[in-house]
């Protein structure tokens, strides 16, 4: 169980740093209009990374899973990412819509937190994904599983780095300080521990709902990409760098799940 702990507080500890370094992006840039032109890259190459992720290492496994526990493959697969669409869209409408319109200076401190958590909440699956894919190798001592876990967490990790700088560079875009805005982006990641150990401390809880929950992350991470990163990414103004983000992190995070899983 310690092991287990470790690791993925070890694997989530780089997601969460990527996120950072992502986050951080915001102090290389002066002027506001080459922050908008690599935010929009950034989102695309988010969305890119994220539907691979969804694919290759979320949804898949939650198939192969479930038909090795004897159930039809298809029902956690098409059940949890129902779940995970139905719970982003219970957020939407708790929580204000993301968006850069969204980011103004003079807002209340109440909503820019609550901005910074709606971003906050997409993380929340993922580290549980990767608690799980730890907790998984642990238990049973495969190299191969252990193999498939750091594969999951470099590709969030990779994932991470793009989402960072997606919210911090719109915030110092809209007026907000170079310092809080990193700050912002910084925090969006520190969930993805959390909720990593907290996942592997119920591993024998957690192990029998592993399809549904590896399903969950992949439908909130799908709707993440089409309501959230695809739209900002690929505004009128932003010609063809949206569309070619999401191209670009495509390629790179299937290359990565095809070749360490």
């Amino acid at each position: 169980m310690l092991q287990a702990v470790l690791w993925a507080a070890g694997g989530t500890g780089f997601t969460a740093l990527m996120t950072t370094a992502g986050a951080a992006v915001v102090f290389l840039f002066r002027q506001r209009e080459g922050s908008a032109s690599l935010h929009r890259v950034m989102l695309g190459f988010a969305a890119g990374v994220m539907i691979a992720a969804s694919m290759w290492s979320l949804l898949i496994p939650a198939i192969e899973k479930a038909e090795e526990m004897g159930w039809p493959g298809w029902l956690p697969a098409a059940g949890g990412s129902v779940l995970g669409i139905a719970f982003l869209l219970l957020m939407d409408a708790l929580l204000p819509h993301l968006s850069p319109e969204s980011f103004h200076v003079h807002q209340k401190p109440s909503r820019t937190a609550l901005l910074v958590l709606a971003v906050t909440l997409h993380n929340i699956p993922e580290g549980m994904a990767v608690g799980v894919s730890f907790a998984l190798a642990a238990q049973s001592g495969e190299p191969g599983l252990l193999t498939a876990a750091l594969a999951l967490a470099m590709g969030i990790g990779i994932q991470n780095f793009p989402e960072g700088a997606a919210i911090s560079l719109p915030l110092q875009q809209e007026g907000m300080s170079r310092g809080k805005s990193f700050l912002m982006g910084a925090a969006s990641g520190l969930v993805e521990p959390v909720f990593a150990v907290l996942t592997v401390l119920t591993a024998g809880f957690v192990q029998p709902l592993l399809p549904w929950l590896l399903s969950f992350a992949a439908g909130a991470m799908l709707y993440v990409v089409v309501e959230e990163l695809i739209p900002e990414a690929n505004l009128s103004q932003g010609g063809h760098s949206g569309t070619l983000g999401v191209m670009a992190g495509f390629l790179i995070m299937m290359i990565l799940d095809v070749a360490l899983g």
